[in-house]
C-alpha cells in the first residue's frame, strides 16, 4: 500500500522502489533506543555542561570565523542572530562532527513499519525522504543520519528538509551535509518560519518573591509554565530583571533551570521565556535544549567579543 501510493501519486518506478525496500535493513538497536524508558529526565545542571564546555564554545567561535559572511547574510535576510544559528548547529552535531552513522533509509523503514507507537509519523517522514531523494536525484541508500532519520549538519527530518531547507549558495540544489551556506541559511529560515521575532530577546532573568516560591512552583509543568502577559506574572510575584522595554508585549512563560546543588541544597534560576524561546522549541521541544542553545549562543558571542577569534 505504501509503495502503491508512491507509484500512483508521485510517478515512482515500482520495481526500483521494491529493490530499495529489499535492500533496507531492519535496525533492532533503533527500536530499542526509541523504547528505552527515561527513568527521570535530567536536571539542567546535568544536561548543560556537555553543551557549554570550552571545547564547544571554542568550536562555535571557529565556526563563526569560518562562515562569517554566510552568517551575516542569514541574519540580515531572516532576522535570526548569527550566534543562535551557530549554537543550534553546535548543539545538534558539534558543528558537523556528529551527523549520524545510520543509513537514513534503514532508520526510517525500521521506525515506519516496526515501531507502531509512532508509525504514522515515521511513514510520513519516509515518504518525504523518498520524495526528497527523487527531487535531488540521490539513491535513498546513500545518505546517513541519526537513528531517528534526522539528516545533515543541522539534523533536519525529511519533512523539514523539503519544507524549510534553502539553497543559500545558489547552486541549484540543497545540500545540508557539504554546503555550509545551505546549512546556515536553512537553520535561519526554519526559525523565521516558526515565528522568530527579529531584535527580540530569548530569555530574561527573573526573580520570584520569596513568599510566592511554592505557589509559582505549582505553575511549572516540567520546569516550564503556560504563557501569560507579564503583568499577570508580576501580580504573582515574578519580576523580570530587565528594563520594562525589553520584555515583549506578547504573553511570556516562566522557565525554571535546576542549578548545581550547593552544600546539598537544591536551588534554581528562573527566566522569562520570550516568544523566541518558543521558536527554538519548534526545533526541539525540550526546555533544556532551548536553554542550552541560548546559553551556548551567549557564550560564543561573548568569546568573540573578548577576542577568542
Amino acid at each position: 500500500m505504501f509503495v502503491d501510493e508512491l507509484v500512483a501519486g508521485h510517478q515512482y518506478n515500482r520495481r526500483q522502489l521494491l529493490r530499495w525496500f529489499d535492500a533496507a535493513q531492519f535496525q533492532p538497536k533503533i527500536v530499542a533506543a526509541m523504547e528505552r524508558p527515561i527513568v527521570e529526565p535530567p536536571k539542567w545542571f546535568e544536561y548543560a555542561p556537555q553543551f557549554l564546555s570550552a571545547e564547544r564554545i571554542d568550536g562555535g567561535v571557529a565556526y563563526f570565523r569560518a562562515h562569517e559572511d554566510e552568517l551575516a547574510r542569514a541574519e540580515r535576510e531572516y532576522g535570526v542572530p548569527a550566534e543562535i544559528i551557530v549554537a543550534i548547529i553546535g548543539v545538534e552535531t558539534f558543528y558537523g562532527r556528529n551527523v549520524g552513522s545510520y543509513r537514513v533509509f534503514d532508520a526510517l523503514t525500521t521506525l515506519a513499519f516496526d515501531y507502531p507507537r509512532r508509525a504514522a509519523f515515521f511513514r510520513s517522514e519516509l515518504k518525504d525522504f523518498l520524495l526528497l531523494m527523487q527531487e535531488q536525484g540521490i539513491s535513498p541508500l546513500t545518505p546517513k543520519g541519526s537513528f531517528a532519520g534526522a539528516m545533515g549538519v543541522p539534523q533536519f527530518m525529511p519533512g523539514s528538509y523539503r519544507r524549510f531547507a534553502v539553497d543559500f549558495d545558489g547552486d541549484g540544489r540543497i545540500d545540508l551535509w557539504e554546503s555550509s551556506a545551505d546549512v546556515v541559511g536553512s537553520v535561519a529560515h526554519y526559525l523565521a518560519r516558526h515565528d522568530w521575532q527579529a531584535g527580540q530577546p530569548v530569555l530574561l532573568p527573573a526573580t520570584i518573591d520569596a513568599a510566592e516560591q511554592d505557589a509559582i512552583a505549582r505553575k511549572l509543568d516540567g520546569g516550564i509554565s503556560e504563557r501569560r502577559p507579564m503583568w499577570s506574572w508580576e501580580a504573582d510575584g515574578v519580576t523580570a530583571d530587565a528594563l520594562a522595554s525589553a520584555v515583549p508585549a506578547e504573553p511570556v512563560g516562566l522557565l525554571m533551570l535546576e542549578e548545581q546543588p550547593v552544600n546539598a541544597e537544591e536551588h534554581a534560576s528562573y527566566w522569562i521565556a520570550c516568544p523566541n524561546f518558543y521558536a527554538i522549541t519548534r526545533y526541539n521541544r525540550s526546555r533544556l535544549y532551548a536553554a542550552a542553545v541560548f546559553q551556548l549562543a551567549q557564550a560564543v558571542k561573548a568569546a568573540r567579543e573578548n577576542g577568542r577569534r
